[in-house]
């Protein structure tokens, strides 16, 4: 764990969003993260499309390697730490998969021989030719590639529990042959933490990997149902940092707020200052955060066509690299004095079980439960049924009491 929470933001290019790949623009590039530094960030995250770096399966292109590098040492100039995402995969509402998995050469991208070893090779490379930088944090396997897993995702590629698993295994080893010894995680959208028949699970995600990463978005149907000043709106990422510990084999694992935002018109933009004011304190009171990653660093260009509406104000800097209220808070945030959560001593019971665990999602028992014991000060995390009664669990994470969701909840 870092001596005090990492802050910082996922990067999008303030001229021509991840396509900015395609004629890269290192003064361009150069000035946005002038205005991410500006704010005393100390990291990004950023995101190579798959497939502008590896058209074909044995096709890694060099130049474009190359362009990644740059963009890492210009963030080394800076000041700012890199975390790198490999297979995209998934960003913003649009698919970007290359023509070798699509199609004519439909391929599952879970279990097919071919593909994982195309995926392998490309992840191993990306690793490697960053593996001497010093602020090279380490890879993110992709974004939210469990959204290609199952529905609602129009033509997922099907894949079960023990596919992903060893999926997993292999895209992790591959990260670290790359580049040993760096902070190699995989990510996921809250389909993992919410969706019974996700074969990506909560298990996966607190176990594979150096940290586990949660991605919080109020538009999941908290902010639909409670309002964007809402106990469950303002500590959605709370929750997630603390329902993730309760499958966490190391009672000490660290977890990373790595996606979090303020989706309007959910959250209308004269109200995101609060919103991200509220969620970041909240998540500093979680112990063991590694860091927040705020989604995201520049507005999309109202050019661009085709976006839904709210990806295009998401950014904590406008299109023209100003920034706006909510920049403002996250940077008193990085710039404050770090303290230390004391620790969360109640703990609510949660089902083990994966094809269960819509009852740990908005409208859920356990959601609403844990959210009841908020509002109410009692500072709660989570902790599986198989291990409620387990002495030296509950020891080693501090609980000194447990309770089940009926037993907050007002009987019907």
């Amino acid at each position: 764990m870092p001596s005090a929470v990492r802050f910082g933001v996922n990067y999008t290019p303030s001229e021509g969003w991840f396509h900015h790949w395609l004629d890269f623009d290192p003064d361009s590039v150069r000035a946005d993260l002038d205005s991410i530094a500006a704010l005393g960030l100390d990291h990004i995250r950023v995101f190579p499309l798959w497939p502008y770096f590896q058209p074909n399966r044995t096709l890694i292109r060099g130049r474009a390697v190359e362009h990644l590098v740059q963009l890492v040492d210009a963030a080394a100039e800076r000041g700012l730490d890199v975390n790198v995402d490999g297979l995209q995969g998934h960003l913003s509402s649009f698919d970007f998969l290359p023509a070798w998995t699509r199609t004519w050469h439909r391929r599952n991208l879970f279990t097919d021989p071919d593909v994982l070893d195309g995926q392998a090779a490309y992840l191993r490379a990306l690793a490697a030719a960053l593996a001497d930088r010093p602020n090279f944090l380490g890879m993110t396997l992709g974004n939210e590639v469990n959204q290609f897993s199952a529905g609602p995702h129009p033509d997922p590629d099907r894949a079960t529990e023990d596919d992903i698993d060893r999926w997993l295994t292999r895209m992790l080893a591959a990260c670290e042959e790359g580049a040993p010894g760096r902070l190699h995680l995989h990510a996921e959208y809250d389909a993992t933490w919410y969706q019974d028949d996700q074969p990506f699970t909560p298990g996966q995600a607190a176990r594979h990997g150096a940290v586990t990463a949660v991605h919080s978005w109020v538009f999941n149907g908290t902010a639909q149902r409670h309002g964007r000043a809402s106990v469950p709106s303002e500590h959605h990422a709370a929750y997630l940092i603390e329902l993730s510990k309760a499958w966490a084999d190391d009672p000490h694992r660290p977890v990373w707020l790595q996606e979090v935002g303020a989706p309007a018109p959910l959250v209308p933009p004269e109200h995101a200052a609060a919103f991200t004011e509220a969620t970041v304190a909240n998540a500093l009171d979680c112990p063991g955060l590694w860091g927040v990653t705020w989604w995201c660093s520049h507005d999309v260009s109202r050019d661009l066509a085709d976006f839904p509406d709210l990806e295009y104000g998401l950014g904590l800097l406008t299109n023209d690299r100003a920034p706006k209220d909510t920049a403002r808070v996250l940077e008193r945030a990085a710039r404050a004095t770090p303290r230390t959560p004391e620790p969360r001593t109640t703990a609510l019971i949660v089902p083990a079980d994966p094809a269960r665990r819509s009852l740990c999602a908005p409208g859920g028992p356990v959601f609403d439960a844990f959210f009841q014991l908020t509002a109410d000060g009692a500072r709660p995390t989570t902790v599986l049924d198989t291990r409620a009664d387990d002495p030296a669990h509950l020891g080693a994470r501090g609980i000194t009491e447990v309770v089940a969701p009926d037993q907050v909840l007002p009987t019907p």
